[in-house]
């Protein structure tokens, strides 16, 4: 199985099937999480016809979008995780690849200005009712599915919706191509003659071409052949996985569950709390670093 990952995937994804440096198992399914929809009929009659490179742009669309009638950019606030993601991926293009290492291992404290930068540039979008569609309310009241009904909506409720297949989310400060990614891996606990055989299939470029071809699925293995894809969409996210300058796993997925995966606490709550409040970053840097330090035994 070690030497088919090895010629099969990029080491990151090693590193993420390893403890102590053994691998235990193969991410046969990814998912990119650095991608945004969004409406070309709204956008184009607003005169926007590129979609956003960088974050600078993004505001500017966005405020575009605004002036010509539509409240821009629907944000599934009540679903925590979907918030939780935003940060992930404005902080990994703003603070780089190595301090969102140093973050997600509580190397750093959450009261790092690098955090409440992020937290901040958030704001700009979080805080302004011109551009966060139905205002913090609405934004806290809709999950992630509603979210995207909202952007779909007859009466044009928003144009933009982050965590979807369309374009990748803006670079900040002149950013690589970076991604933020999620998936599931299969590992092997125990000697097993039988499971070391099924991963060192899952391993290879044929096992995930078959699922491929079925759509809905997309594999980190580099040496899938992009053109099994079924559509442009999910071909391009795939793209973008494996060829990715940085690539960094989920962030919230990486800490203590009591901290970056439970409902209405830790990361989840409190960036729920600070979609409420955008303008008090600082507090809620604050609440953030006492949350982790408990969860982490501190």
């Amino acid at each position: 199985m070690s030497k088919l990952v090895d010629a099969n995937y990029a080491p990151v994804w090693r590193d993420l099937g390893s403890v102590a440096g053994k691998l235990y198992g193969v991410w046969f399914k990814a998912a990119n999480k650095s991608t945004v929809w969004y409406r070309t009929d709204l956008l184009e009659a607003a005169g926007v016809t590129e979609p956003p490179k960088t974050w600078d742009e993004f505001l500017d669309d966005a405020r575009q979008v605004s002036a010509s009638g539509v409240t821009p950019i629907s944000v599934g606030g009540a679903d925590g995780w979907t918030l939780t993601d935003w940060f992930e991926n404005v902080y990994l293009r703003s603070a780089g690849p190595d301090r969102y290492n140093q973050l997600a291992r509580h190397e750093i404290p959450w009261t790092d200005p690098s955090v409440t930068k992020a937290m901040d540039m958030l704001g700009q979008i979080w805080g302004d009712p011109t551009l966060l569609s139905g205002g913090t309310a609405t934004a806290l009241q809709n999950d992630f599915t509603q979210s995207v009904v909202r952007t779909f909506s007859p009466d044009d409720g928003a144009a933009i919706v982050y965590e979807a297949d369309f374009f990748p989310f803006p670079s900040i400060d002149g950013s690589e191509s970076s991604v933020v990614g999620g998936g599931d891996v299969a590992a092997r606990l125990t000697t097993n003659p039988a499971g070391e055989a099924f991963l060192q299939y899952l391993a290879m470029p044929e096992s995930a071409e078959v699922w491929a071809r079925q759509g809905g699925f997309t594999s980190p293995n580099k040496n899938v052949d992009v053109a099994v894809y079924p559509d442009d969409i999910t071909r391009r996210s795939a793209e973008e996985i494996v060829g990715a300058d940085t690539l960094r796993f989920d962030l919230s997925d990486l800490q203590p569950a009591a901290f970056g995966a439970t409902e209405g606490q830790g990361m989840w709550g409190l960036f729920q709390t600070l979609l409420a409040n955008p303008s008090q970053s600082a507090s809620v840097a604050q609440q953030l670093e006492q949350a982790a330090t408990a969860a982490y035994g501190g």
